[in-house]
This record gives structure tokens, sequence and C-alpha cells, in this order.
């Protein structure tokens, strides 16, 4: 006991460790996760053995992680921006009033004392962040002493512990089993139904499988019926869904041009969608094996929307919009939007900050990036951007602002998450400087949280026992209210109100939750992706609003 004590580095990766190894245990859907797991471990072991780790490292892990958290959420942030995400912005506000009016009554009625008030919040709204925001503005009141402050902020994390477990519960249980239910639909029917009317009637997958036969294919013909044909009028023909990558004549490898004509007995490749490739074969000739020397390697590349005319259209669109697409065989793999994979069909409307893979000619590719968008680059971290950031976030939490005589300010916290969406967004618009890649963020994101609520917890472990034993009843019943309350108002607003359509607005529910496990859960019911395209708007938005609400109770209460 007296090495951890004495070796403060000791303790702090223990909890990394042994709390990650603990937010794995699964009871059917529920798992607490990594951060809930450390938090515990780290109470533990803090009323155990004392153990302490200086605040200045708890600041500087909390500032990367609430800077890599808004940078990675900032493009999707402001592209949410406009109706359609205002729309669903409508049950981020929903959340965001209920709990704050529901942690205010709880204090009043209650006499909790700001810390305790504050921990429910966070805890209850399965939002880590606050915990850093709330904890952070209680240091800054000028009221209690500097014992009292200590004493709250413990409370913070101890609070923060039971209200979250219940809350994550409530939640996840709430959202993939009762909701479904509530609203008489079958979560998995209803998801495939609302999913082939967004493409059109065609059928899709189960999230379990993989098409039997390709959508995107290569074939080579033997040119018989389409002697004479041009390129070019091939090509045309079908909707510039094919392209024709090579043709061998004889021993000799032509160079393929609209007006290249083909003769009898060349040897064709054609590559694109697999229907259309096959209806270009019946006008050209009988297909034959792969000939040697005619396979055309393709490239592949990662490009990042950043054309503002692009934004807002769907595949298709775009599609038709840049002929390049058809005339050269380029094609849209995949879509990637704030780390969620977003389905690649036609109808899948592009935001900026989207990241598209684009398979084609090498050649192709590189005339159609000029006009859409940015390769990424994200081979390495620009840690001359990543810094700049953070210094404009600390200084922008220094300013203090009075409503009235309240004297309110974002904080480290709020400030470095407000740096983090612009300095996220702003390279979303031209992806050639400031690299963040999305590993190194996620790593940073997690770590930085992981070590804050480590060193939180072994700081509030001693005080942890008295609080459960004064407010132990009162701590669960706060974490269910405050998912049930809001959630269900969101269900009814919703649905009467916002017409949003039902496999969408349970995923939006868990997103205005932020909650990761909820929608994990959700998907697993519906056995598809369908919900993730209303859950990523009110994540996005939730991400940045939420870890606010900690600064303005304390704000309230400490007054």
């Amino acid at each position: 006991m007296g090495v951890i004590k004495d070796h403060p580095e000791l303790a702090l990766f223990l909890c990394l460790a042994a709390g990650y190894l603990l937010g794995k245990v699964r009871v059917g859907p529920i798992a607490l996760g990594g951060i809930a797991g450390t938090l515990i471990v780290a109470l533990l072991l803090g009323a155990w053995t004392g153990a302490e780790v200086a605040d200045d490292v708890k600041t500087v892990f909390f500032a990367v992680f609430i800077f890599s958290l808004g940078y990675m959420a900032g493009p999707q942030f402001f592209a949410n921006l406009n109706r359609k995400g205002l729309r669903f912005g409508v049950l981020c506000l929903i959340e965001l009033v209920c709990v704050v009016s529901i942690a205010y009554g709880l204090a009043k009625a209650f006499d909790l004392d700001v810390g305790t008030a504050s921990g429910i919040l966070a805890g209850a709204a399965t939002e880590s962040a606050v915990v850093g925001t709330a904890t952070e503005s209680i240091g800054k009141l000028t009221g209690p002493t500097a014992e009292q402050i200590a004493h709250y902020q413990g409370n913070v994390a101890t609070a923060y512990t039971v209200c979250y477990l219940f809350g994550l519960i409530t939640i996840v249980l709430y959202s993939s089993q009762i909701m479904p239910m509530m609203m008489r639909i079958d979560l998995q029917e209803a998801s495939r139904e609302l999913w082939r009317r967004m493409r059109g009637g065609r059928e899709t997958l189960e999230s379990d499988e993989l098409p039997g036969l390709p959508g995107m294919v290569g074939r080579t013909y033997l040119v018989t019926a389409g002697d004479g044909m041009t390129v070019g009028e091939l090509g045309s023909r079908d909707g510039g869904l094919v392209t024709v990558e090579a043709v061998k004549r004889g021993s000799r490898t032509l160079t393929v041009e609209p007006d290249l004509r083909l003769s009898l007995s060349d040897l064709v490749l054609v590559v694109g969608r697999r229907a259309a490739v096959i209806d270009a074969g019946r006008r050209i000739g009988p297909e034959t094996p792969g000939i040697p020397g005619l396979e055309t390697p393709l490239a592949t590349k990662q490009v990042a929307v950043t054309e503002k005319a692009t934004a807002g259209l769907t595949i298709d669109e775009v599609r038709a919009r840049h002929p390049e697409f058809g005339d050269s065989g380029v094609y849209v793999t995949e879509v990637v939007r704030n780390e969620q994979h977003m389905p690649a069909s036609g109808e899948t409307v592009l935001q900026r900050g989207d990241v598209l893979t684009l398979v084609g000619a090498r050649s192709a590719l590189d005339r159609l990036v000029k006009r859409i968008g940015a390769v990424v680059k994200n081979d390495a971290a620009d840690f001359i951007y990543i810094g700049f950031g953070i210094v404009a976030g600390s200084l922008l939490g220094q300013v203090v602002v009075r409503a009235g005589d309240v004297p309110l300010s974002l904080g480290t916290g709020g400030g470095c998450l407000i740096s983090g969406l612009v300095f996220g967004w702003f390279r979303s618009l031209k992806q050639t400087f400031g690299a963040f890649p999305v590993q190194a963020a996620t790593t940073l994101k997690d770590m930085g949280l992981a070590v804050f609520i480590a060193c939180t917890g072994l700081t509030s472990g001693p005080q942890a026992w008295p609080l459960l034993k004064q407010y132990g009843a009162l701590l669960p019943f706060a974490g269910v209210a405050m998912v049930l309350i809001p959630a269900t108002l969101s269900l009814v607003v919703g649905l009467k109100l916002l017409k949003i359509e039902k496999p969408l607005l349970i995923g939006a529910i868990a997103g205005q939750q932020c909650s990761t496990p909820a929608i994990t859960a959700i998907s697993q019911v519906a056995r598809s992706t369908v919900p993730l395209l209303g859950y990523t708007i009110t994540y996005t938005l939730s991400n940045f609003l939420l870890p606010l609400t900690g600064p303005v109770l304390v704000g309230i209460l400490g007054h």
C-alpha cells in the first residue's frame, strides 16, 4: 500500500488497467465501459491507499481530451446547423433543459451540495465530460473554503459513479427494448423497410451478411456483336455505370480513348456496376477468362468532401454533376462520417467533412479529387495546429461573463471544446493542414478522459462512502429519472410534432444521451445501421452542449 501511495504513476496506470478490465465485464447488452470501470477502481484504490495525483496532471489531460472530442465532432456539428439538423436538435434541447432542471430541483428539494448535484447530472446524462467541466467550475467558486471545494469536487465523482451505472442500464434497456414495444414496431423490420424506401425499393442486407454477387466487377469480353462500336458509345449507353479500362488487339494493348473503335476479336476489359457490365457484355460479345497483361490496376483514395456545392447532395446527384464518375469509371465504395460507416448507396446525402473511399483509374481519381474535396492527409499529427488549438481554448476558458450577479465561465474544458470544434471544422474545409488522424485523436481523447477520471477518483475515494450512506437511495432514483423523463418527452415530441421516422428517432434519442452502448444495443436489435443516421446528428450536438451544462449548474447553485 505504501508503494502505491508514494508512486502516483503506479496508482494512475493501475487504475487504467484494472478499470478497463472491469469495464469489459458484460451482463447481457450492458457493459460499464472503461471510463466507469476506471472511476470505480480509482475510488476504491484512493479510499484504501490514500494515493493522489497532482491536480496539474488532471487539468492537462482533461484539456487534451476535450479538445480532441471537439476536433472530431467539429465538421459534423457545423454541418448539422441546418433545417434537418435543427429538427433533430430539438431533442438535444429537451435533454439539456430536463437534466439541468431535474438536477437543480433535486438540489433544492434534498439540500444537495453543488458537487453532488453536478455528479448526478453527469452520471444520469451518461456524459463523462460534465465531470471535468463541473469539477473545474467548482474550483473557481469564491465563496467556499479550499477544504469545502475539495469536498464538493470529490462528491462529483462519487455521485457520477452511482448515477452513471443506473443511467447507463436505463438508457440501453429503454431505447433498445422498451421503446420499440411502446411504438408497436419490430425494430428490425421497421429499419429494413425504411432502408428499402430510402433505396427506392431495393433490398438490403442484414448486418452479418455480405453480397453473394458484388456490386462492382470487372469482366473481359471478345468483340463480336460490338464490331465497329466506339468506346464512348459503349459507356454512354449504360448511363456512365461502366467504363472500358483496356483493349487488346492481337499482341498490342491499345490506348483507350472515347473515339477508339472496337474491331472483331478485340479483347475488352469492362469495369463497373455488375448489372451494367453484364448488359454491356451482350452488346460486345461472349465473356472470356482473364487475359494476362490486360488487367488494369485500380487506385484507391480517401477523399474528404470540402466543396460547398457537393455538401447536401446525394451520391447519385454528385455522380450526375461530375461526369468523371461515368466517363472514367470512378466509384464510391465507402462513406465515413464522424467515425461511423454510412451506407454508400446512391441515396446517401453527403456532408462537408465526410470521407469517401473512391476506386478507379489513378488519373481519373486525381482529376475528380480536385473537384469535390481533398485527399485526406492523416499520416502524422500536426502538433503545431493541435497545440495552438489547445492554447486558444485555454485562453477562451478564462473569460468570465456575468449574468446578473452570477459569474459564468467556460473554463478550460468549455473553452477547449469550442476551440476543438472550430479547429476541427476549419481543418475539414481543406484537409491539407492540421492533420489529426482518427486513431490518434481517439487515443488521446480516451486516454485524456481516463487519466482525468482516475485522478479524480483517487482524490475522491476517502469521502465516497459517507456520501453513499447519506444519499444512497436518491442517487439510483436520480439516475433512472433523468434518463426516462427526457427520453420519453423526446419520444412523444419526435413522433407527434417532428414526425421523425421511428428507427431514426430511437437512434436520435440514444444520441442525445451520448450513449455509445445504447446505439450498439439498438443496432444489434435492428440488425441494421439505419438508426445510426439519427444518432450521428444528436450525438454530435449533445457532445458539444452537454459539457456546458456543468458550468451552468455550478454557476447557479454556487451563487
